[in-house]
This record gives structure tokens, sequence and C-alpha cells, in this order.
């Protein structure tokens, strides 16, 4: 039997929900568990290269809860679980974050508080190479105090990735279940 979590420890929570997230190609992004009252709203965000669509939420859904109400994780009380994508505005904080981003606009604060505006042209697991007018420069993660992906209404031509959705292309939305 998996130990039960409070209303805000997260990391036994997450240690479980990770292999589950796994099985469907997917990224624990982030877990929170919101007291509302005497329920609970248990938010998980998902994520995988190529992007995720409302069916792989559904699907990342049915199992989370299936192995929520068996593991009895989340004790007695009632509770909400929403799974949902981080979308396009979350910060772009671990490599794979810039990698599934490639061809998208970001700007970026460094540490020594210099700003840029580029678009990702290629990420590492170390750096990302962005073009700021014209010119490619090399910027390393542990550089980046905060980055966040621009939202582009008219994005210009020759940007979109033709074999996968960028992130925040395709609207993944949430999945609600209540338990």
């Amino acid at each position: 039997m998996s130990r039960k979590t409070d209303h805000t420890d997260t990391s036994g929570l997450e240690n479980f929900l990770q292999p589950i997230v796994a099985q469907f190609g997917c990224d624990l992004e982030e877990t929170g568990i919101i007291p509302v009252g005497k329920h609970r709203i248990l938010r998980v965000l998902v994520d995988r290269d190529g992007g995720i669509n409302l069916d792989d939420i559904a699907e990342v859904t049915r199992a989370l809860s299936k192995a929520l109400d068996d593991g009895n994780i989340m004790g007695e009380g009632k509770y909400t679980l929403e799974v949902s994508s981080p979308g396009v505005d979350r910060p772009l904080t671990l490599p794979r974050h810039w990698r599934r981003n490639v061809t998208r606009l970001v700007a970026v604060t460094l540490a020594n508080g210099q700003k840029l505006t580029g678009r990702i042209k290629t990420a590492s697991d170390e750096a990302a190479e962005l073009d700021v007018k014209g010119k490619l420069r090399t910027v390393a993660y542990g550089d980046v105090e905060k980055a966040k992906v621009q939202i582009e209404f008219n994005r210009p031509t020759g940007t979109d990735d033709t074999e996968a959705p960028a992130e925040g292309d395709e609207l993944a939305g949430d999945a609600v279940e209540e338990n």
C-alpha cells in the first residue's frame, strides 16, 4: 500500500504518479494539491515530445484515476483530479522544454540581467541556439534566469514543425475526474 499524502507534500505523490505517466510516453511536469474546504484538487501537468492532445490527456487521466483509487494514496477525503498540459505560457526551465519549443520565439532574461528575444533554432542538454535579429546566439541554460515562449498570432512562414505541432499549438484542454 502506498503512503498517503497530506494537503501539501507532493514528493511521494510524484514518485507514485511518474511511472504511470511514463507508460504513455509522457513526462510528469508538475503536481499540486490545493485544499478547498474539506475537498482537495489534485492538479497534474503532463507533456511529451511532439505535444499532447485531448485523447492523450483522457488516457492518462483514466490510468491515474484508477491507480490513485487502487493505491489509496490520496486517503479517504474527497478530491478532484485535474490532468492537463502545461501550455505555452509555462517558463522554460528544463532542456526538454527548450527542445519541445524549437522554432518558437522566446524572451530570455540572463542571470547578468541582459534581456534578449530570439527564435530557438536548436536545443541540447546544456544550451539552446537562438536566432536573435539574424545572428545565432548560444545561451547556456545555467545562464538563464527566466525564459518564456512568446505568443505569436502571425508566425512567419517556415517556422512551423511539419512533423508534429509545437507545444501550445494544439488545445490539449483539461480532463477532470471526481473521486
